[in-house]
């Protein structure tokens, strides 16, 4: 069975339109309006494998905070359609993954309770248009709306866009891991017997 989802959120902020596959081969096709968070978007399904075509129309004569936030939002949201009722699959997954001067952990737990912890400290105010503050509202809003456990720590860094590039990578891989089927789990990998 496909795990796929297809999300449109309409707002007076954004209009977003998303599809999403959890067991693709890495295409990514992004127009957010923020140049580097189409990278970054890209750089995230081609590193976890996942098939993700996203239009995003914001208020960028406002600022980014919105797209940014609201992709993922949506991000989040088509992650959670996409598991289904997470039977078989491992739940867990982590990457520790370096980029140069950047080196960073990502571990994700599919447990349907959100959590967010970012430990990094970027040196600059930007990177190429996006600004370095929205980093956490991204993956905070992806965590939230998912149901997501989601803790990342920056080991070393001194390269703002190195720290985020490997941050959306060993994002990707670890999710990639976490959603993987498992033919040893029966139904869902928890003693409670529900996430």
């Amino acid at each position: 069975m496909a795990r796929t989802a297809s999300i449109h959120r309409k707002t007076k902020e954004t209009d977003i339109d998303m599809t999403f596959a959890l067991d693709g081969t890495g295409k990514g096709d992004v127009d957010t309006g923020i140049g580097f968070l189409n990278h970054m978007l890209e750089g995230f399904s081609r590193h976890g494998f996942f098939d993700l075509t996203l239009r995003v129309d914001g208020d960028l004569e406002v600022d980014g905070h919105h797209t940014v936030e609201d992709t993922g939002i949506v991000l989040g949201q088509a992650i959670r359609e996409a598991l289904g009722d997470k039977a078989g699959i491992r739940r867990y997954g982590s990457s520790i993954l370096p980029m140069d001067d950047a080196l960073c952990l990502c571990a994700v737990d599919l447990c349907g309770r959100p959590y967010f912890v970012l430990d990094c400290e970027f040196g600059t105010e930007r990177v190429g248009d996006l600004e370095t503050e929205l980093v956490r509202e991204f993956f905070y809003a992806v965590s939230y709306s998912a149901g997501m456990n989601l803790h990342i720590k920056m080991f070393h860094g001194l390269n703002a866009h190195h720290m985020i590039e490997a941050m959306f990578k060993a994002f990707g891989k670890a999710l990639d891991e976490a959603v993987t089927h498992d033919e040893r789990i029966a139904g869902v990998l928890s003693t409670k017997g529900a996430l």
